[in-house]
């Protein structure tokens, strides 16, 4: 079992900065691959950044390719979005997300963290 908390949302203008954490709970966090995902009102959910369970490899969504990176640290249960040069677009609540051991199924999630960004 996983516990995901998300934290960093908030409101920031386009062009800006923020980082979004997510503290993860349990003893096999190296052993999931972690995910941030997306969903502005009305629209469905988008998977935005996935990152493999040693760091060394990460997907991308088309969206946010060369803006966000997505980032892991296996020793401290974190996993983190470093989202730059934001546009409104970006407006959703973000949620941070871990897969079934073995499996590349998202099966645990986070509350979400607002994140909205004023044009």
């Amino acid at each position: 079992q996983v516990q995901l908390v998300e934290s960093g949302g908030g409101l920031v203008q386009a062009g800006g900065s923020l980082r979004l954490s997510c503290a993860a709970s349990g003893r096999t966090f190296s052993s999931h691959i972690m995910g941030w995902f997306r969903q502005a009102p009305g629209k469905e959910r988008e998977h935005v950044a996935r990152v493999s369970l040693s760091g060394s490899m990460t997907y991308y969504a088309d969206s946010v390719k060369g803006r966000f990176t997505i980032s892991r640290d296996n020793a401290k249960n974190m996993v983190y979005l470093q989202m730059n040069s934001l546009k409104p677009e970006d407006t959703a609540v973000y949620y941070c997300a871990a897969t079934r051991l073995g499996s590349a199924e998202y099966v645990y999630w986070g509350q979400g963290t607002q994140v909205t960004v004023s044009s």
